[in-house]
């Protein structure tokens, strides 16, 4: 009797130590993720007072947390005293969010304005610093310059791009700078279209869409969609004054409206994405002349596709193995390869699963792929493959009305 009894308390031992064996991989991995820090990411896109023909319902800057497994995104917070804040972009230290606002009345003086916030690193909470006029009407895009000392502003209707000196405190002071772009006028639509694509860009003046530094800062670029070029300037870091590069500026195929860029990451290539006509120019870039030389046009649609369609956004991945484009209209996710010299092979083109696709940013892990669906009030979410490329719909939609934009910070615990 004892002897058997002996017998089962062994066996139950043995089944209590396999399961405890079993269990504690699981709340190892349970533990670790929640002693990970938070990953927030900043929404914004039209609110009810956004620029004429638009009609927004979107409410301010909403907050998500995003869950690091699934890629879902659920809702913090959301600050509503701010119209249309169609781009936002942090401060490399993610102290400082910066948020323009797609409107024209600023002060009833014809321009839009951006507001700077301070950021609480470990919750994402925003307060509100100063607004100031961002020199021009509608601004559509800005960036951090890579010293932290400016912020840089494209006005789409306005036609010119402003210089805001940074304080120190995170507030912008009125503009050092305001460049009024001039040219020809542009057809509305490219000679070299998608088949069927009855979209038109805007080319009744300057339009500049973006601008941004190249990775060594030395030079500020500029996509006019208006005027069909490429604009290129040095940045007086002590007067915050621009000053034309040798070549001022880069002719685009007429009627294309050339609208966001990104650099691979040797800053030597440039892909610059085109609005009407849905292509990629691929430039080399030099870094010490600021000089475009194209070597490379692809379409960001197949062979097969055709209609109406307008591209909007471009991202490289972190490896610099693929480069990503959103078709609006279309509603597709364009995924391309990089090859050894920069060129890039269109290798498929994935659903959106909403509507009117507009800015996709990565998390920072770069694990999943965040689109915002500005006709259908929703962000889809994408896991990527990293050894592939291709993304993969997650099946999560967030509902954001009218959204246009992304930033993601990884908290402080």
């Amino acid at each position: 009797m004892s002897q058997s009894f002996s017998r089962r308390q062994f066996a139950l031992g043995l089944a209590g130590l396999g399961a405890a064996t079993a269990l504690s991989p699981l709340r190892s991995v349970k533990a670790e993720q929640a002693q990970q820090p938070r990953i927030l990411c900043f929404v914004g896109g039209y609110t009810e007072h956004g620029p004429p023909g638009v009609t927004g319902y979107g409410k301010g800057i909403a907050v998500f947390e995003m869950d690091r497994e699934t890629g879902f995104l659920t809702l913090v917070t959301t600050f509503m005293d701010i119209p249309s804040p169609s781009f936002i972009t942090l401060s490399r230290n993610r102290k400082f969010l910066y948020a323009l606002s797609e409107v024209n009345d600023f002060d009833k003086a014809g321009s839009g304005s951006v507001t700077a916030f301070s950021v609480d690193t470990r919750n994402g909470t925003l307060a509100k610093l100063n607004t100031v006029s961002s020199g021009g009407a509608v601004p559509a895009h800005l960036s951090v310059h890579p010293s932290g000392k400016y912020l840089l502003v494209a006005n789409y209707m306005g036609g010119s791009v402003s210089v805001l000196p940074i304080h120190a405190d995170g507030s912008l002071g009125k503009a050092t700078d305001v460049v009024h772009n001039s040219g020809p006028k542009q057809p509305e639509r490219a000679a070299d279209n998608p088949e069927g694509n009855f979209a038109v860009s805007d080319h009744s003046g300057a339009h500049p869409h973006m601008i941004a530094t190249d990775p060594s800062g030395t030079f500020v670029l500029v996509d006019d969609a208006g005027l069909d070029r490429v604009y290129v300037w040095r940045l007086d870091l002590n007067t915050g004054k621009l000053i034309p590069a040798k070549k001022p500026f880069y002719e685009m195929e007429p009627g294309s409206a050339p609208r966001h860029f990104v650099f691979d990451h040797t800053g030597r290539v440039l892909y610059n994405l085109c609005e009407q006509n849905s292509k990629v120019v691929v430039s080399k870039f030099n870094p010490q002349t600021g000089e475009i030389t194209q070597i490379q046009s692809v379409s960001t649609v197949t062979s097969h596709f055709r209609g109406s369609t307008l591209a909007a956004e471009i991202l490289i991945a972190e490896s610099g193995r693929f480069v990503y484009v959103s078709n609006r209209l279309g509603d597709s996710l364009a995924v391309f390869s990089v090859g050894i010299d920069g060129t890039l092979t269109l290798e498929d083109e994935v659903w959106m699963h909403a509507d009117y696709g507009r800015a996709m940013m990565f998390d920072p892990s770069g694990t999943f792929l965040f689109c915002a669906n500005q006709r259908s009030d929703s962000v889809t979410a994408f896991r990527v493959d990293r050894e592939t490329g291709k993304p993969v719909f997650t099946n999560h939609f967030t509902a954001v009305g009218s959204p246009t934009t992304f930033a993601f910070m990884v908290a402080d615990s």
